[in-house]
């Protein structure tokens, strides 16, 4: 054994070891990628997909009447950077459908008789229907819509120009879902999503990758049995532990912070099964590509890091520019948020989840498909 003291015996042994790992890590390319990636998947999405000033709205306009006023709003809504009109309903139906189902944010409604309150130096209302159940998204604007309306109605000459006049209409909005603004309506569905994706990726990201440093994965291999009988059965068993967490977090939920549950519990408890083994095809998905459990939790971390950011969760979906807004399309997470917020908060039936829902089965039978053919039938 070498003392302490030899001062050229211990760089040397130093040196071994720093060359010793700098080689492991360049042969553990997954651990690499991630320390290079990880860093740099933060400053983009913060830079460039994170807007706490959403703008580009979807919105509705509902027109009671043809007239030269509402067609100057609807131009100036169309021209403004907060709104984009997505659609032009004429009916009350439409009008519920597209707030429930989540397809617009806003329906901006101009009443019958709005122009002719306007020439008769009355005061018309102009109803604004906003869904709350993301108050950031909504308020900014909210705020904006006033200014907009009094530009559009200046400029037809319907209103006077000196700030001190009195206002030639007025604006009154209903938040809808969420009247109070409450941050824990908007907080406590998003979580259920976002603590079922970490539990339900770290479960299953693990199982294949734990068999093979365990050495059961030969016996198991040995056995009759193909891919996908092991794949079901290895997710099977988290469907009822992540049911339990939901149940838990929604009942904590409505009995701490008082989160309502408008809708339908059984949809909510199927739609929940079908974003679980989403999630947990996904996890295995990565226990089959790792070759080892750092790996596989290193593939889950990165993983769950853009379904916190751009899910519409901790940022207004809406408020993402396209690209984001894509990736954010192909997460899990996004749809369920939705489904969540929908079902807890708005009461929607399957009829306006029915989007989220095909979504949530096409990634969990794309997952299980990529899992099923990466699965190694014979250990390397």
């Amino acid at each position: 054994m070498s003392g302490d003291g030899d001062f050229p015996g211990l760089f040397s042994r130093f040196w071994a070891m720093l060359v010793k790992e700098f080689l492991q890590l360049r042969r553990d390319r997954v651990t690499l990628a991630t320390m290079i990636t990880v860093p740099l998947m933060q400053l983009l999405l913060f830079g460039y997909a994170i807007n706490t000033t959403p703008r580009h709205l979807p919105t509705a306009v509902m027109l009671q009447e043809s007239s030269d006023v509402g067609r100057s709003i609807l131009a100036a809504l169309r021209n403004s950077d907060f709104f984009d009109i997505r659609k032009v309903v004429s009916s009350e139906v439409e009008f519920d459908h597209l707030l429930q189902s989540g397809e617009v944010l806003f329906v901006v409604e101009i009443p019958a008789n709005f122009e002719r309150s306007l020439r008769r130096g009355d005061t018309p209302a102009l109803l604004v229907a906003a869904d709350a159940t993301d108050p950031v998204a909504s308020g900014s604007a909210l705020s904006a819509l006033g200014s907009l309306v009094k530009t559009a109605l200046t400029r037809d000459r319907f209103t006077p120009v000196q700030d001190d006049a009195p206002p030639a209409f007025e604006i009154r909005s209903h938040a809808r879902y969420n009247p109070a603004g409450s941050s824990q309506l908007n907080i406590v569905p998003g979580l259920l999503g976002t603590i079922l994706t970490m539990t339900m990726l770290i479960y299953t990201a693990l199982s294949v990758t734990r068999e093979v440093e365990r050495g059961t994965m030969e016996s198991l291999l040995a056995m009759p049995i193909g891919p996908t009988e092991i794949m079901m059965g290895k997710i099977a068993p988290y469907l009822l532990v992540g049911l339990i967490q939901a149940t838990l977090i929604v009942g904590a939920g409505y009995i701490a912070f008082g989160v309502p549950v408008i809708g339908s519990l059984t949809l909510l408890s199927l739609l929940s099964l079908l974003f679980i083994a989403a999630n947990l095809s996904i996890g295995y998905t990565f226990s089959t590509v790792a070759q080892n459990q750092l790996q596989a939790m290193q593939m889950a971390i990165m993983f769950f890091l853009p379904n916190i950011l751009l899910s519409g969760f901790a940022f207004p979906f809406a408020g993402m520019p396209a690209w984001a807004q894509w990736i954010g399309e192909c997460l899990p997470v996004t749809h369920y948020i939705r489904i969540v917020r929908g079902i807890m908060l708005k009461g929607s039936g399957m009829e306006d989840l029915r989007v989220d829902a095909l979504w949530l089965t096409g990634l969990m039978l794309l997952a299980m498909l990529v899992a099923i053919r990466r699965f190694r039938q014979t250990l390397d």
